[in-house]
């Protein structure tokens, strides 16, 4: 089972396109609208350090952006 949270903002196209991604690969996944919930947007960039969006957090791991090569090496198969 993996773990993946999206953190999105509404007008984000980079947003749309890892979430698209996610779903055509099968793989469930939480969203957090950091437009949406602020306190989530401070906690994610003190975790990070980055503000921008998309951030994905796949079973630990951070990706930065639309990166379909780097989400899927830490999914587990």
């Amino acid at each position: 089972m993996n773990e993946i949270t999206v953190y999105t903002t509404n007008t984000c196209p980079y947003c749309h396109m890892v979430k698209n991604f996610l779903k055509q690969q099968g793989l469930s996944f939480k969203e957090i609208n950091v437009q949406e919930d602020q306190i989530a947007g401070q906690h994610l960039v003190e975790t990070t350090g980055q503000m921008g969006v998309p951030q994905t957090n796949v079973n630990g791991q951070w990706v930065l952006g639309f990166d379909p090569n780097r989400i899927m090496s830490f999914v587990h198969a």
